[in-house]
């Protein structure tokens, strides 16, 4: 057997070990990444710039805009776990 096909072999056999070594260091990277470890303990506090928005009478199919500023003014990480609730009231 020649010194080329040998070495073939050996590096063959480390092979799933570094394949393995790779997908758990992907693994560790993906679950600290995802552990959330940047809020510094504090507690995040939601804040906006309008708490009520009126327009008057507007006629059907017409369309309007609107901004609102949201501020986070605590001294956490602020994140939204779902799609922000907007409540449209009718006649206030």
């Amino acid at each position: 057997m020649s010194k080329k096909h040998r070495k073939q072999k050996q590096n063959n056999k480390f092979l799933p070990l570094i394949v393995l070594g790779g997908v758990l260091l992907i693994a560790a990277a993906f679950f600290l990444a995802n552990q959330g470890g940047g809020d510094g303990g504090g507690t995040p506090s939601i804040a906006v710039d309008q708490q009520k928005i009126d327009y008057g009478d507007v006629k059907f199919d017409v369309e309007k805009t609107f901004a609102i500023k949201v501020t986070n003014t605590g001294n956490g990480t602020l994140r939204f776990k779902e799609e922000p609730y907007v409540e449209v009231l009718e006649g206030c």
